[in-house]
């Protein structure tokens, strides 16, 4: 599953006025119209896959977990309650970090049987095409965050990555935003411990933005 399909021909876009309407009414119309629901996967699909990219740092995973994303919404309209364009893209960010959360626990499950097994797992197989001097500070990062808790990998990743201020990420997540704040002080603590550099740049940025 690499892209989700929608309408194509002139079923596949809204015109005129109905182009710029609010993701409120889109999404009324999204119920019926393949339509509507169209301009809302173009509307917000970059943001969730960056995001999801953020997350899972592998372009083809993240293509994959954004269709899922927009299957889970379609599945779900009926159950949304918000009409506000901050609003619909809180609830994506939720469905995408319960999902990639889900992924991340299968990984895990899936390497631990690898690594019994005695045959590594494709997350730690480098590709041939890409250069070790030149990765290493990206992958040192990549591995720190993995090693972390799925819901302090979606925290950093919100706030770093997605640049969401404590109240937006309540709002993704659940949760109080004092809660979120201390949650994130301790995933950042955490991080730190795992980077053998902690003056490097990487933990630069996540040191100054808490």
């Amino acid at each position: 599953m690499r892209a989700l399909e929608l309408p194509v021909g002139d079923a596949a876009d809204v015109t005129g006025e109905e182009s710029t309407w609010p993701d409120g009414q889109l999404l009324i119309r999204a119920r019926s119209d393949p339509a509507a629901f169209s301009r809302l996967y173009r509307r917000h699909y970059d943001g969730i896959f960056r995001y999801c990219l953020h997350r899972l740092f592998d372009r083809a995973a993240a293509e994959d977990a954004t269709s899922a994303v927009f299957l889970r919404m379609l599945e779900r309209l009926d159950r949304f309650s918000g009409d506000e364009e901050l609003d619909l893209r809180n609830w994506l960010l939720a469905i995408a970090t319960n999902l990639i959360n889900d992924q991340c626990r299968r990984r895990r499950l899936w390497e631990r049987f690898l690594k019994l097994q005695g045959r590594p797992s494709a997350a730690h197989r480098q590709p041939p095409e890409h250069s070790p001097e030149a990765d290493e500070r990206l992958a040192h990062l990549q591995k720190a965050i993995r090693g972390l808790k799925p819901r302090e990998q979606a925290l950093i990743t919100l706030r770093f990555f997605e640049d969401l201020d404590i109240q937006q990420i309540a709002q993704a997540l659940g949760g109080s935003p004092a809660t979120v704040r201390s949650q994130l002080s301790r995933a950042l603590r955490r991080l730190r411990r795992r980077l053998e550099t902690p003056e490097s740049d990487s933990s630069t940025k996540v040191s100054n933005h808490v």
